[in-house]
């Protein structure tokens, strides 16, 4: 499954086409997010999305759910969104 990673200072739009592609190829995305703001953009992010993909015949949905990784050597808690057509 592809992995998007997600920050606070990433574009929705930019994020949210990533998305749709990765959809039209894999069927399934992980976007992961660490902190309020890139929660935030991340939501942004699926909601556009599903208006890149609703012309072709794609409902989106989300699950949300914790994970742990590593950043900086630095063990983490992330949200994870698990992005998938109904």
């Amino acid at each position: 499954m592809v992995e998007l990673k997600v920050s606070s200072n990433s574009d929705p739009k930019a994020v949210a086409g990533a998305l749709a592609a990765v959809l039209r190829d894999e069927n399934k995305v992980e976007l992961q997010a660490v902190g309020a703001g890139a929660v935030n953009q991340t939501i942004k992010a699926i909601a556009i999305s599903r208006g890149y993909v609703a012309p072709n015949g794609l409902d989106l949905i989300m699950i949300p759910a914790f994970t742990e990784i590593e950043i900086d050597g630095e063990e983490r808690t992330a949200i994870k969104f698990l992005v998938e057509p109904r």
